[in-house]
């Protein structure tokens, strides 16, 4: 069983989809492991770590020939996979709803795509969850990147030449990132506050000492834990109660995302204008569309005196940990399913049917129909 590991070639990409870590493991369950050279230089793992932990380096072609398995961050380009055995697996992101040609070309090479953020949110499941994974820093790290472009203090700091007062942090959607940078912001000394449009959310931000803030009688939740989209009336009185509390912030952080679909506006230009000057937006959904109007990813755009900002690939700039979650769910998947007598990984329905894409030469994920 030869598992191949590609440099991660997309734009703002730095993670890579195995560790030293995970080749040790994985060359237990008595695969072999080959690694592009370089791939791991941008997430700060030197070639040398992975000869170490018993992978072979090599260039793009002898790591992928032959290759039955090839793990990805991001799925890579069909020309990277000419040489792997035919009906080779290749887990990964896909980003199959906007990236639906690619799921075709795959299908059409007789590649098995496996997309990993369709995996279930089920308990068995949860340590194969690249989503939650990534997510989880991406809030971390919103919040940093936010507290350094506001420019002040977050904590409430008594001094001799007076009191600076703590800043006022604002979370739209409780999902992992959401409530990850609840979390990091109480721990900078931040006043936190959030939203949601699922009810059940407020113990959980409560348990992190924020202040819940919903809409009277307003609940959208989906399946999988996600959120649903609103109706016109449940947008309006959304929309209603952000207006009357974000005018008293100094940052806010966005994170909704509903699946399969461009990302909800959140935050007008109207909005925006009745914010402090130097206040400062993370939208941590820019990606796919943006929660807020005027958003450009990698960019910092100012607005009425308003900071806008967010990352294109957020767990990308914490290459290094992202790529060690990552490469463990990757790792844990395989694991779940190794089948010592065969030497190889062996899908179940369940988990099987969710995630793979393609096979046998077609499409055949449900969620992809028509």
């Amino acid at each position: 069983m030869k598992i191949a590991v590609l440099k991660e070639r997309a734009g703002n990409e730095a993670r890579v989809a195995a560790t030293p870590e995970t080749v040790k493991k994985l060359g237990a369950l008595g695969a072999q492991v080959f690694i592009e050279q370089g791939a791991g230089e941008t997430a700060s793992i030197p070639d040398s770590a992975y000869v170490e932990a018993g992978a072979e380096i090599g260039s793009a072609a002898k790591t992928v020939a032959d290759a039955d398995i090839v793990m990805g961050v991001q799925a890579p380009d069909l020309a990277l996979l000419k040489g792997a055995k035919p009906g080779a697996w290749v887990a990964a992101t896909f980003n199959p709803f906007g990236q639906r040609q690619r799921v075709d070309d795959y299908a059409k090479a007789g590649l098995e795509a496996l997309a990993m953020e369709f995996m279930p949110r089920i308990t068995r499941a949860q340590s194969m969850d690249v989503l939650s994974s990534q997510s989880n820093l991406a809030g971390y790290k919103a919040v940093l990147a936010a507290a350094d472009q506001y420019g002040r203090a977050f904590p409430m700091m008594m001094t001799a030449a007076g009191t600076v007062s703590a800043a006022r942090v604002f979370v739209m959607g409780v999902g992992v990132a959401g409530l990850q940078a609840i979390a990091t912001a109480k721990r900078l000394g931040a006043q936190v506050s959030a939203t949601d449009v699922r009810p059940e959310t407020a113990e959980q931000i409560a348990s992190l000492g924020g202040k819940a803030v919903f809409a009277e009688g307003l609940t959208a939740s989906g399946e999988g834990g996600y959120a649903a989209e609103l109706t016109g009336e449940q947008k309006a009185a959304q929309a209603e109660l952000v207006s009357s509390h974000i005018a008293k912030q100094d940052i806010v952080i966005t994170t909704a995302l509903i699946p399969g679909r461009a990302a909800p506006r959140l935050v007008s230009d109207a909005q925006i204008a009745t914010m402090k000057p130097g206040s400062v937006i993370f939208d941590l959904a820019v990606a796919q569309g943006g929660n807020v109007e005027g958003s450009v990813a990698d960019k910092v755009v100012e607005k009425h005196g308003v900071h806008i900002m967010g990352y294109s690939n957020t767990p990308s700039h914490l290459a290094a940990d992202a790529s060690a979650l990552f490469s463990r769910n990757l790792f844990n998947f395989l694991n779940a399913f190794w089948d010592t007598e065969t030497g190889r990984p062996v899908l179940d329905e369940e988990i099987g049917d969710a995630i793979r894409l393609t096979q046998g030469g077609k499409v055949v994920n449900p969620r992809l129909a028509g």
